[in-house]
């Protein structure tokens, strides 16, 4: 698989105050889901969030990417994911504050 099952098994744990957040394999990557909702992806050791319209100004403006992939001789961007910086995956506090969002 080319996402990363630690990094998700470790974003599973830094969420422990969500309740119960669970990893399933997804496409190629991982998912985390939350009482049955999906609302993160690993994938290339990169952990994405899916975000609404109204964030992403914020997640743009800290340097975060959508996710992106190729198909068909082309590159496809999911707007509904982007990517969570670095530092906020070992800040319990923050990473809960952005998955509490993602669920929302």
């Amino acid at each position: 698989m080319s996402g990363s099952r630690s990094l998700a098994e470790h974003v599973a744990d830094q969420l422990a105050p969500l309740g119960e957040v669970t990893v399933h394999p997804y496409f190629g990557g991982w998912a985390l889901r939350s009482h049955g909702r999906q609302f993160a992806m690993v994938m290339m050791d990169t952990l994405y969030l899916r975000i609404d319209s109204a964030a992403r100004a914020a997640y743009e403006k800290a340097g975060s990417t959508p996710f992106t992939y190729h198909a068909g001789g082309r590159e496809v961007v999911v707007h509904a994911y982007y990517s969570v910086p670095t530092e906020a995956i070992d800040d319990q506090a923050e990473l809960s504050a952005l998955a509490r969002a993602a669920l929302a």
